[in-house]
């Protein structure tokens, strides 16, 4: 997978995306300035969504609309999305604003408007949100436009994921990837569930990583581990200019904090080498080898008293001892001496 100029694969650094979605608080100059922030904070790229209440839900105040068992409750879909969406006339100046900062700006479209009006934009990758992995028709569209498909899988069954799939791979887009993802806000850190991550890579066969709703930066590092290649997280500027998001979003010094160790994590993964380094190598100076810890004169008998297994590391490798217990020494040999065959 190609995302602009970053390459996704499983060699690949992970790709961070800063997630705006409704963290600029109704203010453009506030989304302009968490872009900002969050090429400061280290990220690759800043997702948006793509939606109008109009063209998300109805307004509509009938049982089946109204939000309940969440941080949302008592609202209904309407008045959610009205306040959560970012204005579409806001999109180009905030894709420029990526541009200025160097970094990849992308994001969720809701409908087959929304696909158009970024198509126009010329978006370089598409995120189906997890909401939206069973809206298979607008999936065909998104994957019609030949760009990398990012799909999170919070509310998925096994077969809505294997459906998503075929939707892309029938409009030949081979470019998607899967994100492990808790559709809870903030969702509780017992049920991230990150051996998924690795679980879906090797049943899926495709790129897969993390979108990420818990509190604080541990599940990132833990995905990371488990071989995620992209991690997405909310950014915001201030928990406390408050909105929909703003409860399970990082702000800039955390965001930073993730990324270093996710950073960190990576370096700490390594790769599977049974050389040694060169200051492993040195290291062995330290490791058990055979010494002489009592004189022991030419024709002695080789003993667990007189010769044992002990740090240094320069004497004769310990897998030999019990062969030569009971074997009479060839020459004298004086207390500190490395024993050698």
């Amino acid at each position: 997978m190609q995302i602009g100029n970053f390459k996704i694969d499983k060699t690949s650094p992970v790709f961070i995306i800063a997630e705006l979605s409704a963290n600029h608080n109704g203010s453009l100059d506030t989304a302009i300035e968490t872009i900002r922030a969050a090429k400061r904070a280290g990220a690759d790229a800043i997702k948006l969504q793509t939606y109008t209440a109009d063209t998300i839900t109805l307004n509509c105040d009938k049982e089946d609309f109204i939000i309940k068992g969440t941080i949302w409750e008592g609202k209904n879909l309407h008045q959610l999305y009205q306040e959560a969406h970012t204005p579409w006339e806001w999109h180009d100046p905030l894709f420029n604003a990526a541009k200025e900062e160097g970094l990849i700006c992308f994001s969720s479209p809701f409908d087959k408007t929304a696909v158009d009006f970024l198509e126009d934009l010329n978006v370089p990758a598409y995120k189906i949100a997890s909401f939206e992995i069973t809206d298979i028709p607008l999936i065909e569209y998104v994957a019609s436009k030949r760009k990398p498909i990012i799909i999170s899988t919070g509310i998925a069954t096994q077969e809505d994921i294997e459906l998503a799939l075929d939707a892309c791979y029938r409009m030949d887009n081979r470019e998607a990837a899967l994100l492990k993802c808790t559709s809870s806000y903030p969702a509780p850190i017992n049920e991230a569930n990150m051996i998924m991550v690795k679980d879906m890579a090797e049943r899926f066969g495709v790129v897969t990583g993390l979108s990420d709703h818990t509190l604080g930066t541990t599940v990132p590092v833990v995905a990371t581990c488990f071989g995620a290649k992209i991690i997405e997280k909310h950014l915001i500027l201030d928990r406390s200019i408050g909105g929909p998001d703003a409860s399970f979003s990082l702000n800039e010094e955390e965001f930073s904090m993730m990324v270093k160790a996710v950073r960190e994590a990576e370096s700490a993964i390594g790769q599977i080498d049974y050389h040694l380094t060169k200051k492993q190598e040195e290291g062995r100076s330290f490791s058990r080898s055979l010494y002489v810890v009592k004189d022991i004169k030419e024709g002695d008998l080789i003993t667990d008293q007189n010769v044992k297994s002990i740090r240094p590391g320069f004497g004769l490798h310990p897998k030999f001892y019990s062969q030569i217990l009971g074997q009479k020494a060839t020459r004298s040999y004086s207390r500190g001496d490395r024993f050698t065959l």
